[in-house]
């Protein structure tokens, strides 16, 4: 088996997070996502996002409006020449969110499901498969997953070069990626 896949978490890592995007003029890529992607998909990765949702849950925006500014993305990417393989989504929280989005999901990161789902869906080898995300949950999930590579998007950290994480990298933006991946 030789499929292996990047695993993007969305705000912080392919755009601007400034909590709860959910339409496209506040939707803001981030700087070096299209060459990152470009470059692994020239490396034989495929491209899964794998996206905690809870303004869903928490009656922010509706699923509608988060499939619209998905489709959007992705056709971003697509004139950008890095088709996105799959998005995958959890708009469940267990104590913030409304009916029927008010419950524990295996999807949820730190929880593994959004990446055990799509290692399923797409046959991939977890092990030479990366997860690149911006909070401790992404490698949680990652880790959880039997993610062989975790890499922690963040700038400050990089720069003070103190964590404490289960992330096997430290990245401090998507073009530090191109020399690395």
């Amino acid at each position: 088996m030789n499929n292996k896949a990047v695993f993007l978490d969305r705000d912080g890592v392919i755009n601007v997070d400034r909590s709860y995007v959910y339409k496209i003029e506040d939707f803001d890529f981030m700087h070096g996502i299209f060459e990152f992607c470009r470059h692994a998909k020239k490396l034989g990765y495929k491209l899964v996002v794998v996206t905690n949702q809870s303004g869903i849950g928490r009656g922010y925006y509706s699923e509608d409006d988060f499939s619209k500014l998905t489709n959007w993305m992705k056709q971003q990417f697509i004139a950008n020449q890095c088709e996105i393989d799959a998005v995958y989504f959890c708009p469940y929280h267990p104590e913030k969110a409304l009916p029927p989005y008010l419950k524990n999901s295996n999807w949820r990161k730190p929880a593994p499901g959004m990446l055990l789902q799509a290692i399923q869906d797409f046959d991939l080898d977890a092990n030479q498969s990366i997860m690149i995300g911006d909070r401790e949950t992404d490698m949680q999930a990652a880790k959880a997953a039997g993610v062989g590579r975790k890499i922690l998007l963040d700038a400050e950290q990089f720069k003070t070069n103190q964590h404490n994480s289960c992330a096997d990298e430290l990245w401090p933006n998507m073009t530090a990626g191109l020399k690395n991946l």
